[in-house]
């Protein structure tokens, strides 16, 4: 079994085969056999899994396994308590509500890189980030999140997958290593 991390730079595609405009999976990772344990939209970033073992894969993606991924997103504006707490309660998307998850404010200082290209700036618009913690990982989810409470996702990175840390790893963007087989994350094919 391989089980590979990749901190997958803005606008790379979750797929391996070429695309015309737009940097694929193939240009970070060279080794045959491995596919990606779920997604990420080409206009996210951050921690992406990769593995050579479907059921390793399954464990990872699917959401009745309940693996915890964490999200930091730059949103738009100046987010209360009270919205924090209505993410964390769960969202009514119009087709599904979301389940509950934890949301909270995160500075990230100097451990988050500089995105490229970077995320508009606009003077009269404060930006704010915030932590979620979610179990699904549906289409588009925390951005659609966000924006239904009226705070429209800017940058989103993904910072962690069950017990995995993207700063902990310490991978920059576009780096792809791969993990030990004997550590804290085998507990995804047991759980």
């Amino acid at each position: 079994m391989t089980l590979l991390a990749l901190n997958k730079p803005f606008g790379t595609i979750c797929q391996f085969s070429a695309h015309e405009t737009r940097a694929s999976l193939a240009d970070w990772v060279k080794m045959p056999g491995i596919y990606p344990a779920g997604r990420l939209d080409s206009d996210s970033e951050g921690l992406l899994l990769l593995t050579d073992d479907g059921a390793l894969q399954a464990r990872i993606a699917e959401p009745r396994h309940k693996l915890v991924k964490r999200y930091w997103a730059q949103v738009e504006g100046a987010p209360t308590d009270d919205v924090l707490k209505a993410l964390a309660r769960g969202v009514d998307l119009g087709d599904y509500v979301t389940r509950p998850c934890r949301a909270e404010f995160v500075e990230p200082g100097e451990a988050l890189w500089a995105r490229t290209p970077p995320i508009r700036y606009r003077a009269a618009i404060p930006t704010t980030w915030i932590e979620l913690s979610i179990t699904e990982g549906k289409n588009r989810q925390v951005r659609r999140m966000t924006a239904a409470v009226g705070f429209p996702t800017l940058r989103l990175v993904r910072v962690g997958v069950g017990a995995l840390d993207i700063f902990s790893l310490g991978l920059p963007p576009g780096e792809c290593i791969e993990l030990p087989s004997r550590a804290p994350w085998e507990g995804f094919a047991s759980s």
